[in-house]
């Protein structure tokens, strides 16, 4: 009975890990842009602005991030994360990495500045605002007492840096969307969640 019952569980995994790379084998070999993502992940969304910005046709595919599916492990088994795209086979994982792939493959549209120092600045202001909001953010949500209003502190003087950049501008990069507006965008969906939830005020 216990080698039979073992036997089937073993017989199980086998099947899912068949199904998960021919799953794989599917999408790599398929043309067009396929998005593997979760609906409410920031770093999905800004993805899917970019695409839609550019006018891209492509397949969503909703993730289970609770339950990583076998096809997900597989192509993004370093960090195991959504967003992953795949466009005509080729795979690449991270939000910033897969906005300038997709601004450097499709023309129309360009997300970041022509000028190699506001590129460059660009680029650092996605990154800093990313790191220092997105920790002290989740910091203040989790903690009690000092370090709880320090956080708080913290995150406020990142979105006044914030809004001190957007001053007297339509958009981060001027009079149209770009880079930084798609790296941003998740701050007005997520601030008013973090507040309800974490008791918090910035």
């Amino acid at each position: 009975m216990c080698s039979k019952r073992h036997s089937s569980k073993s017989d199980y995994k086998k099947k899912q890990l068949t199904e998960a790379e021919e799953a794989t084998t599917d999408l790599m070999s398929s043309q067009g842009v396929k998005l593997v993502g979760f609906w409410v992940s920031p770093f999905v969304l800004r993805v899917e602005w970019a695409l839609k910005l550019k006018g891209i046709e492509y397949e969503y595919i909703e993730e289970d991030i609770f339950n990583k599916s076998p096809l997900l492990l597989d192509l993004n088994p370093v960090h195991q994360k959504v967003p992953v795209m795949v466009h005509d086979g080729k795979v690449m994982a991270e939000s910033f990495v897969i906005l300038e792939y997709i601004d450097e493959t499709w023309k129309q549209t360009p997300l970041l500045p022509q000028d190699p120092y506001e590129r460059a600045m660009a680029r650092f202001w996605a990154k800093s605002v990313e790191e220092k909001l997105l920790d002290t953010a989740w910091i203040a949500m989790c903690s009690q007492g000092d370090e709880k209003e320090n956080a708080l502190k913290s995150a406020r003087e990142v979105l006044e840096k914030i809004e001190g950049e957007l001053k007297g501008k339509k958009f981060f990069g001027g009079e149209a969307i770009g880079y930084l507006d798609l790296a941003m965008g998740w701050i007005s969906f997520w601030l008013p969640v973090w507040e309800e939830v974490g008791s918090m005020k910035f």
